[in-house]
């Protein structure tokens, strides 16, 4: 299976993950094609995180909903897309038991909007949905490809939910869908909810470093732009229909991500690393916290060519730089409309 890619719609472009695929496509000689990203610009997305990195004869921003029938249509017809990637979601797991309503619009009929318009152009659509949708793991094993969804909160409901759209869509009205879980990604221009960015954002404030429970909560690290390389591999050599976890193989307890980027923020700030350490906070665990995520990526190593690339400690290190390196960025996100809830919330993150 060889697709063009010649005339890429990408959801959420100017968020976390779908920024740093767009900068990778951008980055490589082999891709000619051009790219629209459509992102509403909710709290999370920021254009800085394409600031340079695109070249503009082949770039296209539209300010829109995914959840938007007519603004989809448009959009599709006028730029006659031949593929859709969809990274556009409410992704912050503590937002979703709080007001879940925003997550069933954007992740749920959103991506019901996206397949039918998908459905009328014959345009290939790429789910990017998340290792959350099978539920908790014990101590041992890891999720496969086939295994059945189990989703303990609101945010990873409304991913299994669309996941179930995208498979029904492709058996129901053949429509060309290709679904990807990732595990947890990191990297630079994360906004700061999430747990590196949090803390090390707040250890360099020194405020708090709240710790769920007993931080002994496990999640699998991958860097965002090895998840990057593996959506292009999977959009350009994965058959239709078919489903592909992409992993880090790097499992970590939430104390020792911790504890590696204090070790990195000692160093690189530098700070004093005993006065971090004291820093740490241990805070009630959130409602359904899942113990343990981890997905088996050996598919797509064996059948697509692809693996992670980023060792975790140097890619933490380099995410570390980053933010030092991006005082405007760090600033502008403080100072962005979300700047009184960061500061209210600051004691919140999730993974």
């Amino acid at each position: 299976m060889t697709r063009p890619l010649s005339r890429l719609l990408v959801t959420g472009g100017c968020g976390f993950i779908g920024s740093a695929f767009i900068r990778r496509l951008f980055g490589r000689e082999d891709f000619t094609g051009s790219v629209v990203n459509l992102d509403l610009l909710t709290y999370a997305g920021n254009p800085a995180n394409l600031d340079g990195a695109v070249d503009p004869e082949r770039y296209t921003f539209v300010h829109g909903d995914i959840a938007d029938a007519a603004c989809v249509s448009d959009v599709m017809t006028s730029h006659n897309i031949d593929t859709v990637v969809n990274f556009a979601a409410e992704t912050h797991v503590d937002r979703s038991i709080h007001g879940p309503g925003a997550f069933l619009r954007s992740n749920y009929e959103g991506t019901f909007v996206l397949l039918q318009a998908c459905r009328e152009s014959g345009a290939h659509f790429h789910q990017i949905s998340t290792d959350e949708v099978f539920g908790s793991l014990g101590d041992d094993g890891a999720f496969a490809e086939g295994d059945p969804f189990a989703p303990n909160s609101p945010y990873a409901a409304t991913k299994a939910g669309a996941d179930h759209l995208v498979r029904a869509w492709h058996h129901t009205y053949g429509v060309s869908v290709t679904v990807s879980h990732c595990s947890n990604n990191y990297g630079p221009c994360q906004f700061p909810e999430k747990l590196i960015p949090l803390m090390l954002l707040n250890a360099l404030g020194g405020k708090p470093l709240p710790v769920y429970g007993d931080g002994g909560n496990v999640r699998d690290w991958l860097h965002v732009d090895d998840h990057g390389d593996a959506v292009l591999a999977i959009l350009r050599g994965a058959d239709a229909g078919t489903s592909w976890n992409i992993g880090g193989r790097c499992e970590r307890t939430n104390l020792q991500v911790l504890g590696a980027l204090l070790d990195a923020v000692a160093e690189q700030a530098p700070r004093d690393r005993d006065a971090l350490e004291s820093l740490i906070t241990f805070v009630a665990d959130r409602p359904g916290h899942d113990w343990r995520y981890a997905v088996d990526c050996s598919r797509i190593e064996a059948e697509l060519g692809w693996a992670p690339q980023v060792e975790f400690s140097e890619g933490l290190k380099s995410t570390v730089r980053w933010y030092l390196e991006h005082p405007e960025w760090v600033e502008g996100v403080r100072s962005g409309v979300y700047r009184q809830w960061l500061e209210r919330n600051y004691t919140q993150r999730s993974e």
